[in-house]
């Protein structure tokens, strides 16, 4: 296209002139070289009106008898025969030519819209100009017409030439008149989003009024002249030139992408931030402006709508490079999956841009796979996560029975995917309409009659075996503990943590339902109950009655082993499950009140009962070491992590 563009830029139109028939001279100038002499001579020293008044007529006289002869062309049936040139044409010529070289003789930037009447006349004449080429051309013709002929296509040729330059220069003063400001730029996140819409027009597409008519006049004249191809050439070769200068100013760079796969993730981010951000400026701002103007400079929508895709087309390519080069380095790691739908999203809002039409067919299914292929690396980086999680088969266990990073950081993921809930369930879709489900169903995908729920959402399906895959990893890592009460705390911590997450995520509740919560608070209870039986049934059968009486007395020595042996076991609880980590407050207080409910009633009735049995003195002290308020105090410290200190203050509150 460049070729074509600058071997144009003269004004010659080497293209023009396609409708020429058998009967034009051979040369390519635009004027005969029998009349080209004469012609200037009439331009020097004749207007149009002084030719108009030397041989009497009006203006609107001098119309009314070439329409007739343009009438007398349309309504001819034989062809064959040369048809009578009145006298009236040469006159219509020389004017129509005289009227051409004052318009050429004017400053560039000013050649119409000072005479809105005289610029109105002058279209109106270039339109009986085609016409006669046109229909003229239709006959064969004798030597005589021959002439007449050629002299009215070079001086519409003449004409062609002049619009060309007014239309290319009218294009491209408005275009230098939008970038006034280019030596102080706004910074490219300014330009975009602290600036509306209809401020964005005002500075990109900065055309007056007079100026879109007359360019709208302009292509009009050529296009029904036959010069369609040259007259859509200028328009795209100007607007291309405007848009290059607004991507640089929005801060677009083309990429060395060896550099850029160099880059830190970092980095990488930032750039496709920039990308993402530019291509939403292209479809909020750039492809309205053009589509808007090319309806107003062309009548015909089919001839708009081609100048618009073709605009399209070579900022959607420049545009595409970077996402497909993206694709070239294959390197899905999980992490990168939000960038990654990001970028799909915003294909999605480009294809929306640049419309639905026939003539953006090609442009719409070229974006249409670069967003499927980004879409297919979406799966594969989600996939990623489930990979971790199946091949994480550490064999240290979480200190104290923490929440595993494992679970922190697959929820907050989840938590984050769901964010993305609708992109991703159309790229997990697209991916099983192309390449088919094989994988199981969640263990949460079949009703209560056991069938598989067929309305279960694509990506619903995926995060639910995700959170199937955790819940398998965190019960066979809570088989690493050999305390089986700590067991159950890891399992509690790692459930709740999950079932908080769940919770607090209107996005990812939504997609786990409220079947997985009940499920996941059942298996809490349940992990509770096992930790209280674990834990605290021993303690509270040190405080039995059952075997304590031997003939209607209280052994002493039974009562004593029952006190040190609840002594001892209490101690070993608070030593090591003071260590214990329960990260959720709400958790711990459970934890907390439930035991307390079970073993201090019973400690009290049971020292209340058998207390008394021990002499007063040194040996209550001996085997009485807690009273119930003590008990309170070291189970309310329980489960925070800090072993010492908890010691420490039980010591100084025993010994106040």
């Amino acid at each position: 296209m460049d070729k074509i563009l600058n071997s144009e830029k003269s004004g010659s139109f080497p293209r023009f002139g396609r409708r020429r028939g058998k009967y034009e001279l051979e040369t390519s100038s635009f004027r005969l070289e029998n009349v080209k002499a004469k012609e200037h001579d009439d331009d020097k020293v004749t207007g149009s009106n002084d030719i108009l008044l030397e041989h009497g007529l009006k203006h609107d006289q001098k119309l009314e008898q070439v329409d007739q002869f343009i009438e007398s062309l349309a309504a001819a049936r034989d062809k064959s025969m040369s048809p009578e040139i009145p006298d009236q044409m040469e006159v219509f010529l020389k004017m129509v030519n005289s009227r051409i070289a004052t318009y050429e003789m004017r400053e560039a930037s000013a050649k119409f819209g000072q005479n809105k009447v005289e610029d109105s006349l002058f279209f109106e004449a270039l339109t009986h100009l085609s016409k006669i080429v046109k229909y003229l051309g239709e006959f064969t013709l004798d030597s005589a017409t021959t002439g007449c002929f050629n002299r009215t296509k070079s001086i519409l040729q003449r004409a062609m030439s002049l619009l060309e330059t007014e239309f290319q220069a009218l294009l491209d003063n408005s275009k230098r008149s939008c970038n006034v400001d280019s030596k102080t730029p706004k910074s490219p996140k300014q330009s975009v989003f602290d600036s509306n819409q209809h401020k964005t027009e005002t500075e990109f597409l900065n055309f007056p009024p007079e100026s879109i008519a007359i360019v709208k006049q302009a292509a009009t004249a050529m296009i029904f002249a036959g010069y369609e191809a040259e007259c859509c050439i200028a328009y795209t070769a100007v607007r291309l030139n405007a848009l290059d200068a607004e991507f640089n100013k929005q801060g677009y760079k083309n990429f060395n992408m060896e550099d850029f796969q160099r880059m830190e993730w970092a980095s990488q981010e930032g750039e496709i931030d920039n990308w993402t951000r530019i291509v939403k400026y292209c479809t909020k701002n750039l492809f309205p402006i053009e589509r808007k103007l090319s309806n107003l400079i062309f009548e015909h929508s089919s001839t708009a709508q081609r100048m618009f895709c073709d605009l399209a087309t070579s900022l959607t390519i420049k545009l595409l490079s970077f996402p497909n080069a993206l694709l070239l380095f294959k390197q899905y790691s999980m992490e990168k999956l939000f960038k990654f739908l990001d970028i799909y999203e915003t294909l999605c809002d480009l294809i929306s841009g640049i419309g639905n039409d026939l003539s953006a067919k090609d442009l719409i299914h070229e974006t249409s796979v670069t967003r499927r292929r980004i879409g297919e690396a979406a799966v594969s980086m989600f996939c990623e996560l489930e990979d971790s999680i199946k091949n994480d088969n550490g064999r240290i266990p979480v200190a104290n029975g923490a929440v595993h990073p494992l679970t922190r950081y697959t929820m907050n993921y989840l938590k984050y995917a769901c964010e993305y809930k609708d992109t991703l369930e159309k790229v997990f879709r697209q991916h099983n309409e192309t390449e088919g489900s094989t994988k199981q169903q969640p263990k949460n995908a079949t009703d209560n009659n056991g069938e598989s729920t067929s309305n279960t959402s694509h990506f619903a399906t995926q995060l639910m075996l995700v959170m199937d895959l955790l819940d398998a990893n965190i019960d066979t890592k809570s088989n690493l503990y050999r305390d089986p009460s700590l067991r159950y705390i890891f399992l509690m911590n790692n459930g709740r943590y999950m079932l908080q997450k769940v919770k607090s995520s209107n996005d990812i509740y939504e997609v786990a339902g409220d079947d997985w919560l009940r499920k996941k608070s059942s298996d809490l209870m349940q992990y509770h109950k096992n930790y209280q039986r674990e834990t605290w049934g021993k303690v509270l059968q040190c405080m039995s009655h059952e075997g304590l009486q031997v003939n209607g007395k209280v052994s002493k020595s039974t009562l004593k082993e029952r006190f040190k042996s609840f002594n001892a076991m209490f101690e070993e609880i608070r030593k090591t499950q003071s260590a214990w980590i329960v990260s959720d407050e709400q958790l711990k207080s459970e934890l907390r009140v439930s035991i307390s409910a079970v073993v201090i009633p019973a400690y009290r009735s049971f020292l209340a009962r058998f207390g008394s049995h021990l002499n007063k003195g040194k040996q209550q002290e001996k085997y009485i070491k807690y009273q119930p308020e003590d008990i309170e105090v070291v189970i309310d410290e329980l489960f925070e992590g800090t072993a010492a200190s908890i010691g420490r203050r039980r010591l100084m509150h025993l010994s106040q």
